[in-house]
């Protein structure tokens, strides 16, 4: 009878060995391969600034209260309080020890594009990796050649606040499973040229859908809810609907939008408020062509109310 126990439980836990195996090799960091990186020629420093205002950097890596060309300087710093814990920002500027001077392309394009870090630990998605994926590695070379002539800061950013589980970065192998693709928001019968590029911005570098989309109880973008607005991931106040059916945007016109993004003025005159406040800031620095193609995509998806 013994030895036939010791079989059994011996059976459980092989099946329980493979099953964390299997668990483990399914949510295990995923970087790129090296030679993604390669090869990419020297980075068009214009084309990385552009990227350094649509993908919002100064917003979350600037010092609280920045103004000027200090807004340049990306020491980090800045609390993000959330229902799992307070993260804070990290210094991003070239300093070698602070900062990301010392780091090559493939660890900036892997924290980017895969949510790896340095050290081959997932990063947390406070960091808006899950719309930064769409982003192609030739942006990734000119955004981080950008990123390099910036001023370096030695601030030396607080370690995140967070309690059991969500302290375990090794959970977030599961998160990433469950949430975390580079496939587009929304699927366009069009083909236009104007709205691609809209596209790419608002789910690429522009992460529009990490504040507009509402999320799960597990952090995760409701995908059916997208740009539909929903509480504020900090905790004070909501987001807009930004969609076609939103009750106030949804009835602006793509030149309402282009004159919002570039002035910070609604068509009746009031003025962007809150955490826009920084978003129209960045976004005021983009091309014409560009906040065009933001405007008509925000025209295109589909409309919640």
């Amino acid at each position: 009878m013994a030895l036939r126990w010791r079989r059994v439980l011996g059976a459980g836990a092989a099946v329980v060995a493979v099953g964390v195996a299997a668990a483990w090799f399914l949510t295990k960091p995923g970087p790129l391969p090296q030679e993604t990186f390669a090869n990419l020629g020297e980075p068009d420093l214009a084309r990385g600034e552009m990227l350094f205002w649509a993908g919002g950097c100064a917003g979350c890596h600037a010092a609280k209260g920045a103004t000027g060309e200090d807004v340049k300087v990306m020491s980090g710093g800045l609390a993000l309080t959330s229902p799992f814990g307070t993260f804070h920002v990290p210094n991003i500027s070239p300093d070698p020890q602070a900062g990301i001077g010392s780091w090559t392309l493939a660890e900036f394009g892997n924290a980017m594009l895969r949510g790896v870090g340095r050290q081959g630990e997932h990063l947390y998605p406070s960091f808006p990796y899950t719309s930064y994926a769409r982003m192609s590695p030739q942006e990734i070379n000119d955004l981080f050649g950008y990123m390099q002539t910036l001023p370096a800061s030695s601030n030396v950013a607080p370690a995140h606040e967070l309690s059991f589980p969500f302290n375990m970065r090794a959970a977030l192998g599961g998160w990433k499973f469950l949430f975390f693709g580079d496939e587009p928001r929304v699927e366009f019968a069009s083909a236009d040229e104007k709205l691609k590029r809209g596209q790419h911005l608002v789910e690429g570098p522009g992460h529009c859908g990490e504040c507009h989309t509402p999320r799960n109880a597990l952090g995760g973008l409701q995908a059916g809810q997208w740009l539909a607005g929903g509480p504020n991931p900090e905790g004070e106040g909501r987001i807009p609907n930004i969609t076609p059916g939103s009750r106030s945007v949804g009835s602006w016109s793509e030149g309402d939008l282009v004159s919002y993004f570039q002035t910070g003025f609604t068509p009746d005159y009031d003025s962007v408020g809150g955490s826009m406040v920084e978003v129209q800031k960045n976004l005021s620095h983009l091309p014409q062509e560009d906040l065009e193609a933001i405007a008509a995509y925000l025209k295109a998806v589909p409309a919640i109310q």
